[in-house]
């Protein structure tokens, strides 16, 4: 193995100010946090920014004799991309919609052209391929919006039911306060009116000039209520729809799959209501379900029905239930789908002659078919350890369902499954040159936990990889909110297979990829099980030879950069560098302050620390409170000035704090992205840049040529 070039003597790192800060909890602990000053809600602050840009300058001295491999993983990874590419068209109201890129550029240009004989999906991407745009409307580039900004980002669009107005909500900064504007796509003149702090959430009424969306709050970025707005008007006097005074939950808005209905869902961590209205005259809406704590649900309304997923009455991995028109109880609920103890309902598409549920088993997603004869039958997968899912199904008198495929080895593909023949079509694979699948291999590993849990691992390498215990590994996780990460094909991973290295994903506790049951053992008071799951998988492929043990590399981000923060302090000599970004380290802290966005919607997850049992818990794994004085890795963290969700004084105070206690010479990097959020920046080439920033560290540390 050879040695890091960064051991030689590293630049001094930046030494941030201590200032005495007492945080106190209602019910009297109090805590000292010597660099809460870091916080400011403005941005604004001159020591702060000052502290951040001395950071910054820190990680170019560190990073800078890795500049020829971050070069080199950048150019690697660039290339694997088809810059002019597109994606598979949809119908959708007499027009068929995508979106494309050109060579060079960094956004999307989203277009439509109008349905006519002779036309379908195909037609129009060997079109595209052969850069034959005659017919095409573009809808919105994307490139000439970003013209001239550090970040920009498109959430939403929403075209009129008659095709005639668009309606699209931007952002700028990263911050995810989006700003609505209109455009006449028969004059291609934009409306004077722009309506400022919303989410990316649009919907259309029928009357095409009615448009709903939902209002933010300024200070918490809480979704607080829906609004309409009516073309022409004054956007300051766009009436309230309905405001939400409980701040643990959020909003959204939709139609229903046979554009009856507009839908309002307000959902929390354990519970959710809709209510609805006629979508040609929306102007009461009706409370399908009241809600009720414990209990989800979420529904759509097709064939005169409403179907509804939900986890009503036990039903802890959800079932389907049905209700007619005019339902406003669960008293008017009809089971259809029962529940079953191995098999989690994740989602369902209504069509005119089946329904298509998504479900997971065994720790993988399948899709089930049920025929309105009775028949069910299950689309197959061809791989171990894959990612399906329902793709978009736009139009439902078909007998073609399109769904996703990738794996670690397939890149991102869509089917079409023919429901009565068995037909199935490959509509698109992602293309990417020079990558021959044929040589990798992917795998689907058990390990096994402290407690005996068997916990999925996703590992691929390769071919010719040797499990002779002195390879490196990069394993990532995330185990939070019951999302699942499920394998999928990575253009930057391929670069770490070819160099070697080994690259798995930790099915940890907290997810959702055995159940609802896998999730609720990872969350409040069994949180831990989220950390010693992953720390156990790492054992678990040092043991069999997956990795040396003084090659190991962790990666995780927002809530997986808890999980990194934890590990870190509880098994600081299992891992040889740290990946974590935008990290949400400081537990207690954030959690106590109801004004940080996402605070009280997360009680259910986390739990509220103003209760005293679960302060003491939070507090017993809260990263940034446990650090202390030991031997860390090497770390690389990123954060975003503007991030909405973790605000970036969480790894700004956490990095200066680790400085302090940190026994061990391995270089610690703070990167802050002064321009951008949660996502990092914007456009898909730059953010590969930062990824090879990134990987070109780890790979010094890890002794990787």
């Amino acid at each position: 193995m050879s040695s890091p070039t960064s051991a030689k003597t590293p630049p001094t790192p930046p030494d941030a100010e201590k200032k005495p800060h007492v945080v106190q909890a209602p019910f009297g602990a109090e805590r000292q946090d010597e660099y809460y000053w870091l916080r400011d809600d403005s941005r604004k602050d001159a020591a702060m920014l000052g502290y951040l840009n001395a950071e910054n300058a820190y990680a170019d001295a560190v990073l800078a004799s890795s500049t020829p491999v971050q070069d080199k993983l950048y150019g690697e990874i660039v290339a694997r991309i088809k810059q002019d590419d597109a994606s598979v068209p949809c119908r959708d109201r007499g027009y068929w919609y995508y979106a494309r890129f050109e060579t060079g550029k960094d956004y999307p240009i989203h277009a439509r052209r109008k349905d006519a004989p002779g036309i379908d999906a195909l037609s129009i991407q060997q079109a595209n391929a052969a850069g034959d745009f005659a017919g095409e409307e573009v809808l919105l580039d994307v490139n000439r919006l970003a013209a001239g900004k550090d970040y920009y980002s498109v959430g939403d669009y929403a075209v009129t039911p008659d095709n005639a107005v668009l309606a699209y909500a931007d952002d700028s900064n990263g911050r995810r306060q989006y700003t609505i504007c209109f455009r006449n796509l028969v004059t291609g003149e934009a409306y004077p009116e722009t309506i400022a702090g919303v989410s990316p959430n649009l919907v259309w009424a029928d009357d095409n000039k009615t448009l709903f969306y939902v209002e933010n709050d300024p200070e918490t970025l809480l979704t607080v209520r829906v609004k309409k707005h009516v073309l022409g008007t004054d956007p300051t006097l766009d009436p309230v729809v309905y405001e939400e005074h409980d701040d643990s939950f959020y909003i959204g808005i939709d139609r229903t799959r046979d554009e009856q209905y507009i839908v309002i869902g307000v959902s929390s961590t354990v519970s959710d209501e809709v209510r609805y209205a006629p979508a040609d005259a929306p102007r009461e809406f009706t409370v399908l379900a009241a809600r009720a704590r414990d209990v989800e649900y979420d529904a759509d309304h097709f064939g005169g029905r409403w179907v509804i997923r939900t986890n009503a009455d036990g039903a802890t991995n959800f079932k389907l239930v049905t209700a007619a028109d005019g339902a406003t109880s669960r008293k008017d609920w009809q089971d259809w789908i029962a529940h079953r103890d191995d098999v989690l309902v994740e989602g369902f598409e209504l069509f005119d002659g089946f329904t298509a549920i998504a479900e997971r088993s065994g720790g993988l997603e399948r899709l089930r078919l049920l025929h309105a004869d009775g028949r069910e039958d299950h689309i197959a997968a061809d791989e171990p350890a894959y990612s399906m899912g329902l793709d978009v199904n736009s139009e439902p008198a078909t007998d073609w369902v399109r769904y996703s495929y990738t794996s670690m080895t397939t890149p991102a593909t869509v089917y079409a499954l023919n429901v009565k023949t068995g037909e199935r079509r490959l509509l698109k694979r992602q293309p990417v040159p020079g990558y021959d699948p044929a040589q990798y291999v992917s795998e689907r590993l058990w390990a096994t936990a402290r407690d005996g849990t068997k916990i999925p691992v996703s590992i691929v390498y390769r071919k010719g990889f040797a499990k002779n215990g002195k390879a490196a590994l990069l394993q990532y996780g995330y185990g939070s909110y019951g999302m699942s990460m499920d394998p999928g094909f990575s253009v930057a991973t391929v670069s770490l297979l070819d160099r070697g290295m080994a690259y798995a994903i930790a099915h940890i506790r907290g997810g959702q990829e055995l159940g609802r049951k896998w999730y609720e053992d990872g969350k409040l008071l069994n949180k831990q099980n989220t950390f010693t799951d992953f720390i156990d998988v790492t054992d678990f492929l040092v043991k069999e030879g997956y990795a040396a043990p003084d090659r190991v590399a962790a990666y995780g981000g927002s809530a997986g950069g808890l999980l990194m923060g934890a590990i870190a302090n509880m098994a600081p000599q299992k891992y040889r560098v740290i990946l974590s970004q935008v990290p949400f380290v400081d537990v207690v802290t954030t959690m106590l302050d109801p004004s940080i966005p996402l605070t009280t919607n997360e009680y259910d997850e986390w739990g509220n620390p103003e209760q005293p049992e679960y302060y003491q818990y939070m507090l017993s794994y809260s990263p940034y409170d446990n650090l202390r004085a030991q031997a860390y890795p090497a770390m690389f963290v990123g954060t975003g000035l503007w991030d909405s969700q973790v605000q970036y004084w969480e790894p700004a105070k956490y990095v200066a704090r680790l400085r302090d206690l940190n026994t061990s010479a391995e270089p610690v990097v703070l990167r802050t992205n002064m321009d951008a959020g949660h996502g990092g920046k914007s456009g898909r080439f730059r953010r590969h840049r930062e990824q090879a920033e990134m990987y070109a560290f780890m790979l010094d540390r890890l002794g990787v040529e």
